[in-house]
């Protein structure tokens, strides 16, 4: 399903988010800032799709950045993006659940609209702890569902009835775009989020939630 959507990916996730995409990833490298300006520093992109956030990592510091998905033509497009940059960002083909990475071999590990396509979170949130050094940081940009019960029936409105019709009608995959509100709809609000990040191990959970809620910014250390 991603594969046939990799095309137009970018495409849609600006124009679907009112361009606010940018501005999520933004706050996204903010956050993890002080980690990316260790020329020391090793840091994944984990699901990075046709590679902005793994980009913009790399732009902000002097960390070595790595980008892995477990979606072929999405890293196509985001080899692309890397030759066109002249960056210098290592991308791999692997799933999340199973990263071909040691222990404790990562400062930093990233996440950016792709947790909640994980088929278990205790396990995927395990396997992020595993591949971090102590002291390490996760970051996790997902949807969430917005506090306000009107905005959360605004936007569920528009997520059920626009967002697919226009998102299949450009990528060519209205399934791809129905998926989209589902998952969201079945993904963990975010203070239970926070819950079972705790609950695996990392410590010093928080969130910050962004466009009054639609999304949320997840981070939490290991120990």
């Amino acid at each position: 399903m991603f594969g046939e959507i990799a095309p137009r990916y970018d495409l849609l996730n600006h124009l679907l988010s009112f361009n606010i995409d940018r501005y999520w990833r933004a706050r996204t490298v903010k956050h993890v800032a002080h980690i990316l300006e260790n020329p020391d520093a090793r840091a994944l992109d984990v699901a990075c799709g046709t590679g902005d956030l793994m980009l913009a990592l790399e732009a902000r510091g002097r960390a070595s950045i790595y980008g892995g998905d477990f979606c072929h033509p999405m890293l196509v497009a985001a080899r692309r993006k890397v030759g066109e940059r002249r960056s210098r960002a290592a991308l791999f083909e692997a799933d999340a659940l199973s990263l071909p990475l040691a222990d404790s071999s990562l400062d930093l590990v990233t996440i950016a609209f792709g947790f909640r396509n994980l088929a278990n979170y205790r396990h995927g949130l395990l396997e992020l702890l595993r591949v971090l050094k102590p002291g390490g940081c996760v970051a996790i940009l997902e949807f969430s569902t917005p506090p306000n019960p009107l905005l959360a029936r605004l936007y569920g409105y528009y997520s059920r009835a626009i967002l697919p019709t226009i998102g299949g009608w450009i990528s060519g995959s209205k399934e791809a775009y129905s998926y989209l509100p589902e998952s969201v709809r079945k993904f963990p609000e975010a203070t239970e989020l926070a819950d079972q990040m705790r609950d695996a191990g990392f410590s010093k959970v928080r969130f910050e939630r962004m466009t009054a809620g639609i999304v949320a910014l997840h981070l939490g250390q290991r120990l």
